[in-house]
């Protein structure tokens, strides 16, 4: 279920509150027991399990040392 970040425009009070995602935005601040909460924009909580990240090449060995080659060649292209 995801964890969403609010704040209160009447105090400023800021919290956070697991909801699924079908649910309606909480209204109500938790400290002033006012309607005055609103849900912030807030990065997520992107985790990359398992064995398909490597194998897709987009971290390990191989991809850095073809960046570093890479990089080598445009800074010998930019000192002639």
């Amino acid at each position: 279920m995801p964890t969403y970040e609010y704040q209160c425009d009447a105090c400023g009070h800021e919290f956070t509150k697991e909801q699924r995602i079908t649910e309606k935005p909480t209204k109500k601040c938790p400290k002033c027991g006012k309607m005055k909460a609103r849900r912030m924009i807030a990065g997520g909580d992107f985790i990359l399990k398992g064995g398909g990240w490597e194998k897709d090449l987009y971290s390990g060995s191989s991809n850095k040392s073809s960046s570093s080659s890479s990089s080598s060649d445009s800074s010998s292209s930019s000192d002639d």
